[in-house]
């Protein structure tokens, strides 16, 4: 799932790189390129959603905030994706809310052309729908390793989600936000990064985490990532075109 580096283009994006080519030129002159900084919220609980975005360089993390202001992250999404599925899927608003957690680009599309092409079925439809099946997915297995499995396997598997969506092994994020992300104490993101460090699996320096071991660090992940990762490469194969 890791996007390539360079220039921004809408088919750093997977689903639209996906597009028939008569499809992805009619949807073009309407996609709007925006720079995603970090922190900035996409839309909030219950806000009216006036763009669909479809991150090329940039992940957003899908939040739900309680009324005591606790937050934990149900999902991310990145340049495999878009955010605001509540626009095709008829619900309008969500309660969740969508904050970018690793800065970049992306683009943006009215809400009234993406229900006009979503409408008109065919190869986006298609698209938009699978990805919804993988979303869900994520956010499904997302709860039940907030559940079952320990902060450190957690802390692994955002790691490696992260690091799917991104051109570089760098990732730029405090503990505390990590902690927050996760829905755990700050103290228990310390010890298990540390332990990560400890054993040479990643390198933790302010706000820096730079991942050194892949593959020990996939060894060390629950078996959450896999089910994730898995269910999106078989519904959105890199490569690919959907069906018209």
């Amino acid at each position: 799932m890791k996007p390539s580096s360079g220039s921004n283009s809408p088919k750093d994006n997977r689903l639209l790189a996906a597009l028939p080519e008569a499809d992805y030129q009619a949807l073009l002159p309407f996609l709007e390129p925006v720079a995603l900084p970090l922190g900035m919220s996409v839309y909030e609980s219950g806000g009216a959603q006036g763009y669909v975005y479809f991150p090329t360089s940039s992940i957003v993390s899908l939040l739900y905030v309680l009324a005591d202001g606790a937050s934990a992250e149900i999902a991310i999404t990145g340049p495999e994706g878009l955010v605001g599925i509540a626009l095709f899927m008829g619900g309008e608003t969500t309660p969740s809310r969508a904050v970018v957690q690793s800065a970049g680009q992306g683009y943006r599309l009215r809400a009234s052309v993406l229900k006009t092409e979503f409408e008109r079925g065919g190869a986006l439809q298609h698209l938009l729908l699978r990805f919804t099946q993988a979303l869900i997915t994520q956010m499904t297995q997302t709860a039940v390793c907030n559940r079952h499995h320990a902060v450190h396997q957690q802390l692994c598997r955002w790691l490696l989600l992260s690091l799917d969506r991104l051109a570089s092994n760098e990732l730029v994020m405090t503990q505390e936000l990590i902690a927050n992300m996760l829905g755990v104490r700050r103290e228990g993101v310390t010890e298990a990064a540390g332990r990560l460090q400890s054993e040479g699996l990643i390198q933790y320096s302010r706000g820096r985490i730079t991942i050194l071991d892949r593959p020990q660090l996939e060894a060390r992940v629950c078996e959450c990532y896999q089910v994730v990762r898995k269910e999106y490469d078989r519904l959105l194969p890199v490569g690919s075109t959907a069906p018209a």
